[in-house]
């Protein structure tokens, strides 16, 4: 049994926000990891985590959470959202960008590291992976998200950017130069590579926003239960996986 299939036992335990088709899949490895160390309190590391979409759940659930990330603005909201939900004594806030972490974070104090959207904006994404593995503790779990760059290929041929989505596909780093909004994305084993030569074990690989963004908006918003099925049904099959707008990698440091 997955996480994906476990998610409906754990939902009983862990009350995190409701699912939808973009976080669905995130939420339901996330809350199968603390099932499985039931009662105690995790310390985790959130990095990029900005307003805090999953830190202030997380909290909520008797979790202690460093939150980085370089926006003050973004931070200054994660501070507001914390204190609404009851929770400011169980986050901190942390200003910082992703290529500065090795001077962030602690050695081996985190038993939870969240890395989403991070590695496709960063200088250079190895040091940073370097970084978040030694921040976790023997044992300790990562949850990282990445853009893919089959979804990007297809998004841009599909738009009429016949010449963009040309680009994207034949450049090493999946960007499309200077004009695009991130530096590089990437495939399944690029990622999974990223991380086992930090000397993380990758566990899982699922496709996240599989059909999320290809759906006319009456689909998605009319049956949005159902999409979030779907998309917990698809993210872990290939090809479907592969074609998901971001990819999210769980990996582990060994004990």
């Amino acid at each position: 049994m997955t996480r994906l299939d476990r998610v409906e036992q754990t939902r009983g335990r862990f009350t995190g926000p409701p699912l939808t088709p973009r976080t669905a899949v995130i939420w339901s490895v996330l809350a199968a990891e603390l099932d499985r160390r039931p009662g105690d309190e995790l310390t985790v590391l959130d990095v990029g985590g900005g307003t805090g979409g999953f830190a202030v759940p997380l909290a909520q659930a008797g979790h202690r959470v460093t939150v980085v990330d370089a926006s003050p603005d973004a931070l200054a909201a994660l501070t507001r959202r914390a204190a609404e939900a009851g929770v400011a004594d169980r986050v901190r806030a942390v200003q910082g960008d992703g290529d500065a972490m090795a001077g962030l974070v602690e050695p081996a104090g985190a038993d939870l590291v969240l890395c989403h959207s991070v590695l496709e904006v960063v200088d250079d994404p190895a040091p940073v992976v370097a970084a978040l593995a030694t921040a976790l503790r023997p044992g300790g779990a990562a949850s990282v998200l990445v853009a893919g760059r089959a979804a990007a290929v297809l998004g841009r041929a599909m738009n009429g950017h016949l010449d963009v989505a040309a680009a994207l596909a034949a450049a090493p780093d999946g960007s499309a130069g200077p004009r695009d909004t991130l530096r590089r994305r990437f495939d399944a084993d690029g990622a999974a590579a990223l991380l086992r030569a930090a000397g993380l074990t990758v566990e899982e690989i699922h496709g996240v926003r599989v059909l999320a963004d290809l759906l006319p908006a009456a689909v998605a918003d009319g049956q949005p239960g159902a999409l979030v099925e779907l998309e917990r049904a698809l993210a872990a099959r290939s090809p479907y996986r592969d074609l998901a707008a971001q990819l999210h990698l769980f990996a582990r440091r060994p004990a």
